[in-house]
């Protein structure tokens, strides 16, 4: 995992919590899935011209066997705020040898490992578009893993917070998929908690289904 100095560590923070980045392909650290936003503050951005809107998390209706697709601001509590421990910090002024950038980092850190889940979307059947950070890999293939919601998350910038962070177990291991690849995920979200080395996750799911990541989801 990439260390990065405390100061630019903060900005990058503060760059992935006003960041709206819809292209695709994606490229470049920061970058999302068309139609799946990463975090924002307030979850509510200003239209991006040409870009496709994410889904809308829907209810799921009692006994339903048909996943609903969702986006990742689906798994944010519309009330949280993930900057909150940051306001009135001036970060321009900051540099590494700087206690305050240290504890504020500690501070954010803190809070986003902690960050809420959305209670009205646990357990229901949904499929998730995102980033695949492997976990563990066996000569079969994938047992386990962390889906992100943009590029580069948990490997070459600091981790998400933890309700943007989903741990993967695939019913049977997923083959032929390597660090950074999209795909779409499908089964139950449950709010079980998990530390892994590249990050606090939220979330699981025991995926019925993992395959590549197509605009349009698989049936």
């Amino acid at each position: 995992m990439t260390i990065l100095p405390t100061d630019l560590l903060l900005r990058a923070c503060l760059a992935f919590c006003t960041s709206w980045l819809v292209s695709w392909p994606a490229v470049s650290v920061g970058q999302s899935l068309p139609g799946v936003p990463t975090m924002g503050a307030p979850i509510s951005p200003a239209p991006v011209q040409g870009a496709r809107p994410a889904p809308s998390p829907a209810a799921a209706s009692p006994g339903t066997t048909s996943p609903r697709t969702i986006g990742w601001d689906a798994l944010v509590p519309a009330d949280w705020d993930p900057m909150k421990d940051l306001k009135g910090l001036n970060l321009s002024i900051l540099n590494d040898a700087d206690p305050r950038a240290t504890a504020a980092l500690a501070k954010l850190r803190e809070a986003w490992d902690n960050a809420p889940i959305n209670p009205t979307i646990v357990g229901q059947l949904v499929r998730l578009p995102g980033y695949l950070v492997p976990l563990e890999e066996t000569k079969d293939g994938l047992k386990e893993f962390l889906l992100v919601p943009y590029f580069g998350a948990c490997i070459h910038s600091p981790p998400p917070p933890a309700n943007q962070i989903v741990h993967v177990l695939p019913r049977s291991p997923a083959k032929g998929l390597r660090s950074m690849d999209t795909v779409w995920v499908t089964g139950v979200l449950t709010g079980t908690r998990t530390d892994s080395y590249m990050g606090m996750s939220g979330y699981r799911i025991e995926a019925t289904q993992v395959v590549p990541y197509t605009e349009r989801p698989p049936r």
